[in-house]
């Protein structure tokens, strides 16, 4: 038999914990991984539905409300219409009268 051992306690303890630095540098590998898939994930589903969103623009116009507008433009107009009218009436009977 040998007289002293194969491996010594210190000799363990500095393999096991050179195992645990490298496992631990190992898992936050991973973890950056995965944050990163996640994010892009993330992106890519933001991205489909800015899409979406951009696809379907909020309605802001109404039928009433353009049926209204219409009506208020077409009083406007019939009223100019009218006092044209009105004033070229009376240049005519004041180039007739006088």
């Amino acid at each position: 038999m040998p007289k002293e051992p194969l491996i010594t306690r210190s000799e363990l303890r500095r393999r096991r914990e050179e195992e645990q630095a490298a496992s631990e540098r190992n898992q936050q590998i991973v973890e950056k991984q995965s944050k990163k898939e996640w994010k892009q994930k993330e992106k890519q589903i933001d991205n489909h539905y800015r899409k979406v969103r951009k696809k379907n623009k909020e309605i802001t116009k109404t039928r009433a409300g353009e049926n209204q507008k219409s009506r208020d433009l077409n009083r406007f107009l019939m009223k100019a219409i009218v006092i044209v009218t009105l004033l070229l009436v009376v240049v005519g009977l004041a180039i007739f009268l006088l």
